[in-house]
């Protein structure tokens, strides 16, 4: 990976497993940013593999998640963030002070039909519009 351009924004995405729900944002904010954010994300419990579900409902909007590794989140990661968004990791959340927090209250695509994963991908996807209006930057 290549290193990313002095001044540009960090966002952390944070949940327990990052296997979905992390996975899933920071790929919509990968894709829609266009190189002008610096993404991260990482669990508190990292599990071995990326959600299957999240993959397909990913790659459904062409975004191939499917290769991604769970993480774990890192001390490096979260000084570096100038956003951290957490999604259901409760007090296992980190927490630092200084950082520009958002909870978002997402559903945990672990176990659930591809149907309703489509529903969390897209609950996803409008946030992180939001998020990066509240940037001052525009999907590209």
């Amino acid at each position: 990976m290549e290193p990313m351009p002095a001044g540009l924004p960090t966002v952390l995405f944070v949940c327990v497993h990052n296997a979905g729900r992390s996975q899933m944002a920071a790929a919509w904010l990968e894709h829609l940013a266009g190189g002008r954010v610096r993404v991260l994300s990482g669990g508190s419990e990292p599990a071995e593999v990326v959600n299957p579900a999240a993959a397909a409902a990913m790659a459904e909007v062409g975004i191939d998640i499917s290769a991604r590794t769970p993480q774990p989140w890192t001390e490096a990661g979260l000084r570096s963030a100038d956003v951290v968004v957490t999604m259901g990791c409760g007090d296992a959340c980190p927490f630092y002070p200084g950082k520009r927090y958002e909870d978002w209250k997402v559903a945990d695509p672990a176990g659930r039909p591809i149907e309703e994963v489509r529903s969390i991908r897209d609950d996803i996807a409008a946030r992180v519009r939001g998020l990066l209006s509240g940037l001052g930057l525009e999907p590209a």
